[in-house]
């Protein structure tokens, strides 16, 4: 019988059941054939609507979901283009640094594809770029911004695995930025063997594109200094997130109308959270019965007769999280977290530190051959065949894989800032 369950709810997922029927099949199933009462499942998604952070995840979408509907990308990056724009590879570093903004604050790579995708594509053309790197550039960049507060994917890995959200905001951000540093040196390597024109600096026009930014600028200012600083906590910066940004792009730019656009941005926003929520539950239901089974434990008893060497782990780690990043969306790969992180707290792994590695893993994952959601989005943002887009995201994901190295086996680069502001 157990078998049969086994091959229904198999047959269920490769049919393209929802994913929130499968992992609920699945727990429901465990359970009954464990002798436990099946409340269990129920029980656990019950749990999950009385976390307090939880309000985090529909405040921040919504916040995001403003920004990109309104013109807050055409703002960000003509901003972005006075700043750096006359640097050897510029306009490369603005589409870096105006993908990683929306990426964080949307927490999702495909709405940053096809918002930034599609305005920075001919621009960069028009610069002398290349069509394969900016294809590559924008494809890799969609999920740039993963580690960046406040991610949608930093604050659901600190619910799946108990972790302080805050402390994951601080955790993340110089391994963010260190990847940002990587692919601009790349960048600009490649502009100036490519002879890409630069723009000539003007002090005129950064003063007018800051004025024109100026209501958006301090978004990443409130929400990462007012982290950082203790000043408030994550909930309430998504509070304030949330408003600043609707009483900015309803009131003060009017890029979005009152009762026309935002009861439409709101449906929009609400049924990514509300997705998010089932699947977050079903599957949290289904890593009740991997935590009651002691599934972790007897994993760690096998891995322990073939590995003693924490290297050797997050090696063996790495390679599971990018094969699993390429063929898994984002909450089916942090459902994994339960089963690893016990495993990793043995091998002497801090759970903050997992964390940033687990995200970078899913930033390079989201552009890998071959079912990466990049590539699909961008094949059909940018109407070019998948194949070409695996060749042009290469060389940038080469320079993901470096980072993740770095990331890897340097702990300080994620705890340094938790240690300095007495979060260690």
């Amino acid at each position: 019988m157990g078998t049969v369950t086994a091959i229904v709810i198999i047959a269920l997922a490769l049919l393209g059941a929802p994913l929130f029927v499968v992992f609920c099949a699945a727990a429901l199933a465990l359970f009954y054939f464990a002798g436990t009462d099946m409340s269990a499942v129920v029980v656990e998604m019950y749990r999950i609507s009385t976390i307090p952070l939880l309000i985090t995840i529909p405040l921040f979408t919504f916040a995001g979901f403003l920004l990109a509907e309104s013109k807050a990308s055409l703002r960000i990056v003509r901003f972005s283009r006075a700043l750096v724009g006359w640097m050897p590879g510029g306009l490369a570093i603005v589409a870096l640094i105006v993908c990683a903004f929306f990426t964080a604050f949307t927490g999702a790579s495909g709405v940053t594809i096809i918002a930034v995708g599609g305005l920075m594509l001919p621009v960069l053309a028009a610069d002398g770029y290349k069509e394969k790197f900016s294809i590559g550039l924008l494809t890799t960049s969609g999920s740039l911004g993963l580690l960046f507060p406040p991610s949608l994917p930093i604050i659901i890995y600190g619910l799946v695995s108990g972790t302080s959200i805050d402390q994951l905001f601080i955790a993340g951000l110089l391994p963010g930025l260190f990847i940002v540093i990587l692919l601009s040196v790349y960048s600009m390597i490649t502009a100036e063997r490519s002879g890409v024109k630069r723009t000539e600096f003007s002090w005129r026009e950064l003063g007018l594109a800051t004025r024109e930014f100026a209501w958006e600028l301090p978004l990443p200012v409130v929400v990462i200094g007012g982290i950082y600083s203790g000043f408030f906590t994550a909930t309430e910066a998504a509070a304030i997130t949330a408003f600043y940004a609707f009483i900015v792009e309803v009131f003060i730019h009017r890029d979005l109308h009152l009762t026309r656009d935002i009861p439409r941005v709101m449906r929009e926003s609400m049924i990514l959270v509300g997705a998010i929520l089932i699947i977050l539950g079903a599957v949290l239901g289904f890593t009740n019965y991997v935590v009651d089974a002691q599934v972790p434990i007897l994993a760690l008893d096998f891995i322990k007769q073939y590995m003693s060497s924490k290297v050797v782990f997050l090696i063996l780690l790495n390679i599971v999280l990018l094969i699993g990043g390429a063929l898994l969306d984002m909450l089916s790969a942090l459902m994994l977290v339960p089963l690893v992180l016990p495993i990793a707290k043995e091998f002497g792994v801090d759970p903050i530190h997992l964390g940033i590695i687990y995200l970078a893993n899913l930033e390079i994952g989201y552009s890998s051959p071959p079912a990466g959601l990049n590539l699909f989005i961008g094949s059909f943002r940018f109407k070019r065949p998948i194949i070409s887009l695996y060749w042009a995201s290469l060389p940038f994901l080469s320079f993901y894989v470096i980072a993740l190295g770095v990331i890897t086996y340097w702990p300080d680069l994620s705890l340094f800032l938790l240690r300095y502001f007495g979060g260690k």
